[in-house]
């Protein structure tokens, strides 16, 4: 099975409408102001690109069945079917806002990912990231709870971030950290290319 095909799979087996996206990413996105050109790379069913205040939007994901569902959410915005750990076939600089909610902790590839979500920037752009925050609690929770019940085997995350190892992979990608933040379990990071 395709790394596209098991996304599907895992679409199929989420509600058509599960509702608002968490208050917290929600509040972040609208955070982020209004932009011209903006790209939510890993947007799913597009909940929280509806939140995005762009003037063009560009939806991307490798899941087709998430970008069928966010096309009828957001029927104006460019759609692209991304294949799993490869370019993302986007122009250079041609992004003023590249938003990856909710991605960074599901990719084998992380640094391709980055270099590309880089390379579409324009230079000043801006970068969002959010992603599960694991921490001294993260530690706290296993010792008490274990291994096994804090990290589901069946979940898709196949990374796990602290606020300290995102700001240095955003840094040793290229980017300033303008700021991070942890919000109710959630990393939320801004930076600039």
């Amino acid at each position: 099975m395709s790394s596209a095909a098991y996304d599907d799979e895992i679409w199929h087996l989420v509600p058509t409408d599960p509702g608002p996206p968490p208050a917290r990413l929600s509040w972040f996105v609208r955070s982020l102001g209004r932009h011209q050109r903006v790209l939510d790379l890993g947007a799913g069913d597009g909940r929280l690109s509806a939140e995005l205040q762009a003037g063009q939007l560009t939806l991307a994901d490798v899941s087709a069945v998430a970008l069928a569902r966010a096309s009828e959410r957001l029927p104006d915005a460019r759609v692209v079917e991304l294949e799993p750990d490869a370019a993302v076939g986007l122009d250079d600089s041609s992004f003023d806002l590249v938003l990856c909610a909710e991605t960074v902790e599901h990719v084998r590839d992380v640094q391709l990912l980055l270099s590309e979500a880089r390379r579409v920037l324009r230079p000043g752009g801006m970068l969002a990231v959010t992603t599960p925050a694991h921490n001294r609690f993260t530690g706290l929770a296993i010792a008490v709870r274990g291994f096994e019940r804090h990290f589901d085997p069946l979940s898709p995350h196949l990374r796990f971030f602290t606020s300290r190892s995102l700001a240095a992979l955003l840094g040793a990608m290229g980017f300033e950290v303008v700021s991070l933040v942890t919000r109710a379990g959630t990393l939320l990071a801004v930076a600039t290319r």
